[in-house]
């Protein structure tokens, strides 16, 4: 039996070329790709970064943020759009949930077209919390 979906592979690496990362972020029309070396900077010092490969392309990249300890915030989970649906995405976050495995609180803001995805990835509403934000775009 042969599948038409590529290898991926993942890899828990800082080594990926800034202008892979934003190609990425074009890709998927995320106004941090207007800050090209703001948004490298910010996730080559996040506390988790987890890529997803196809051969020496960058298709897939998600982060965390934390505390180290009790708390852990995922800001972004892109996947190259001709290669979602694929499992990608959720091979990233489960990776990134298995390493804060027993932390207090896992955090993240879908936008409606993820809601769906994070619910099966185990994700649920916080109670009768409400986002919040200060945002320094206006492609919301």
């Amino acid at each position: 039996m042969t599948t038409n979906q590529p290898e991926i592979h993942f890899q828990d690496t800082r080594e990926i070329e800034q202008d892979s990362i934003i190609n990425l972020y074009k890709a998927n029309q995320w106004s941090s790709s207007e800050k090209p070396d703001l948004l490298y900077q910010a996730l080559m010092n996040s506390h988790s970064l987890i890529s997803a490969w196809h051969e020496d392309k960058l298709v897939g990249l998600g982060n965390a943020i934390s505390d180290g300890f009790l708390v852990v915030y995922y800001p972004h989970l892109l996947v190259l759009p001709n290669y979602q649906r694929q499992g990608i995405g959720s091979g990233i976050i489960q990776r990134l949930i298995s390493r804060y495995q027993g932390f207090h609180q896992h955090i993240l803001i879908a936008d409606s077209d993820a809601i769906y995805f994070y619910k099966r990835c185990g994700f649920q509403r916080a109670g009768k919390t409400e986002p919040m934000w200060i945002y320094a775009a206006n492609d919301h």
